[in-house]
């Protein structure tokens, strides 16, 4: 009531302390709406710089990136065309060295040295896979070659307008790569001068098909060219662009063309080609049916071929990879501006609330102050109420031992009776193992007299064991709960319970399994239980023809249960469910204190388990007992 009451008070102070700072603020938010107005008019200006500069950054990090890449491109191509033309380049000199070749420039005009060199070119040819093979005379006439069958035959036709001829024919070795003007095949030229005698007597050519290594870069990522000096595309994956300039086809590149015939009857187009840069890259803007199309351009020029290898990249994935990574940059940033703005706003209104909690509380104090006295009071009360209680609860604890005691020394009383006939018994014996271990050793028979004696010792150490027993049963239990092993348990129960079992003539019948469990509990206060359970299935069995008693144990999902079934008239069902109380039992008068089950079950209780009874289907009572499994515990000191 009290409580409720302060938090009415403290509510209704929180809303009179709002309402005053939200009359105080009103000042703060007009100042506040001015600062928001300012960063909107800044905000477009701020974005338009982030972008701008943004896309400067973001397009020479992905052009360095692509530039890298395109570089690796390059190399290869390169090195692709240089090892393939490599392979051609000792042959012509080899082939000018044959003696046919020898023979044919020696005497030109024989028809059977010509036929044979035509057939030597030809199986030459087909070996090496080489577009032609030929043989010019000193006039630039071909008087031998490869294909002399075929429709585009050399036979005949006259190269001496060919750099390659002129440069061979003056003794160097040569090349030339052109379009063929008879087969108006494109082709890379290697000519050799044949030397006989020591005087050049004509020159060998050898002309490599280059569409093998052209047709390999189609389908690729990157845009591949070939350019001559005059910046005439050559080899090209775009069959658009071959025969195309990059650079403006002056008065000057055509007519140098045009001499060496490099390109036959091919028509030159000069490229719509605008080149700028950008930063240290080179870009290349080539128009087309499909519209403009922007480039990064790396090259390598191939002194030895005498021309240039282009790589273009597209840059239109370039810069959308720009644009892309800007616009995420700028995503993130809003969501970090958006995420700090709440995460502010947030900060605010706790701060906001915190201060009003924070007066309020002031406020709440001063009249909390004033029943604080009361609560006190109220307090030491409830303070002296508790500590009544905990010393009833010592007491009936106390109480319960005691009466657990009282219950083992009535055993023990009843026992007794017994117990005196146990000991009497052996006692009787010793004495007459004595007195003919006497006989015996005056008559000299030592052996027969040591056994005597051997025998006195058993009884002895059968009667300590039955004192020992006894005695841990009486004390009172002061242990920990640890590892009990239930066969281990039984076995000392029967030590204590087996004038019971002999005195009813029962037939104990124990069913514990190969490995017999172990149980979380109490050695001594479990043995109590045995012998309460154990003696009460003795007397229901006493007199009765079938005075069996079975004990067995088994282990369900980490509990073993363990079960103790008489054969005798079981429970009845008015009685059931007050077997367990104190003082309840169905002996005569001096016969029980009806103590015993009810210790066993608060015993159990205490272990963490259950016990229950119930009658089974075939007649007699069944004591179920239910404790934890401990076989993987270490075993501890009981007591």
């Amino acid at each position: 009531m009290e409580i409720s009451t302060a938090l009415i008070t403290l509510e209704a102070v929180g809303v009179c302390l709002h309402g005053e700072r939200r009359r105080k603020g009103r000042s703060e938010t007009l100042s506040s709406r001015y600062r928001v107005i300012a960063a909107l008019c800044a905000a477009p200006l701020l974005i338009f710089a982030f972008f701008y500069y943004g896309s400067a950054v973001a397009t020479r990090a992905y052009m360095g990136e692509a530039s890298a890449q395109a570089g690796t491109a390059l190399r290869l191509a390169a090195s692709a065309l240089s090892g393939h033309l490599s392979r051609y380049e000792a042959l012509p000199a080899l082939i000018a060295d044959h003696d046919d070749v020898k023979e044919l420039v020696s005497r030109p005009d024989d028809r059977s040295l010509r036929d044979n060199a035509n057939l030597y070119l030809k199986e030459i040819n087909g070996l090496l896979k080489s577009s032609d093979i030929y043989v010019v005379r000193p006039d630039g006439e071909t008087i031998a070659a490869s294909n002399y069958d075929g429709p585009g035959s050399f036979i005949g036709e006259n190269f001496s307008y060919r750099p390659y001829f002129q440069e061979a024919i003056g003794g160097h070795q040569a090349r030339f790569y052109a379009l063929g003007t008879t087969s108006l095949k494109r082709g890379y030229y290697f000519s050799s001068p044949i030397w006989v005698d020591g005087e050049i007597r004509g020159v060998i050519v050898f002309k490599v098909d280059i569409d093998v290594i052209e047709s390999s870069w189609s389908g690729g990522e990157y845009r591949i060219f070939v350019s001559d000096p005059e910046g005439i595309i050559f080899m090209s994956d775009s069959p658009d662009w071959l025969y195309g300039a990059i650079l403006p086809l002056s008065s000057d590149r055509v007519a140098r063309t045009e001499a060496s015939r490099r390109y036959a009857n091919a028509k030159l187009v000069e490229l719509p080609v605008i080149r700028h840069r950008f930063e240290d890259h080179d870009l290349m803007t080539l128009a087309s049916d499909r519209g403009q199309s922007e480039y990064l351009v790396l090259s390598h020029y191939m002194p030895a071929e005498d021309w240039t290898v282009n790589v273009l990249m597209d840059t239109s994935s370039i810069r959308a990879q720009a644009r892309t990574a800007l616009v995420v940059v700028f995503l993130i940033l809003c969501i970090a501006a958006l995420t700090f703005a709440i995460l502010r706003q947030r900060r605010m209104r706790l701060a906001e609330r915190l201060q009003l909690q924070a007066e309020a509380r002031n406020e709440l104090e001063r009249r909390v102050d004033e029943r604080t006295a009361d609560l006190a009071r109220v307090n030491s009360r409830i303070e002296e109420e508790i500590a009544e209680r905990r010393l009833t609860e010592q007491q009936l604890r106390q109480t319960q031992a005691d009466l657990i005691q009282a219950g083992k020394l009535a055993g023990l009383g009843q026992m007794s009776a017994a117990l005196s006939h146990e000991f009497n018994q052996p006692l009787a014996a010793a004495k007459t193992y004595t007195d003919s271990a006497s006989v015996l050793l005056e008559r000299g028979r030592t052996a027969e007299a040591q056994d005597n004696i051997q025998r006195i010792g058993g009884l002895i150490d059968r009667m300590a064991s039955i004192s020992r027993h006894l005695r841990n049963f009486a004390r009172k239990p002061n242990e920990k709960l640890g590892p009990v092993p239930l066969d281990e348990a039984i076995r000392d129960t029967l030590e204590i319970i087996a004038w019971r079992l002999k005195a009813a003539d029962a037939d104990l019948r124990l069913h514990l399994g190969a490995r017999p469990p172990v149980v979380k509990a109490g050695s001594v206060r479990l043995q109590q239980v045995l012998v309460n359970v154990i003696s009460n299935a003795a007397d229901a069995v006493e007199g009765l023809e079938d005075r069996r008693i079975e004990v067995s144990a088994s282990e369900e999902a980490g509990r073993v249960i363990l079960t103790v079934r008489d054969h005798g008239p079981g429970v009845p069902a008015a009685i059931a469910e007050r077997i367990f109380d104190p003082f309840f039992t169905t002996k005569g008068v001096g016969k029980g204190l009806g103590l015993g089950l009810s210790i066993s079950y608060n015993i159990i209780k205490d272990f963490g388990g259950s016990l229950t009874v119930s009658n089974h289907p075939e007649g007699g009572a069944v004591f179920r007992i239910e404790l934890s499994a401990a076989a993987g515990m270490m075993p501890e000191a009981a007591e």
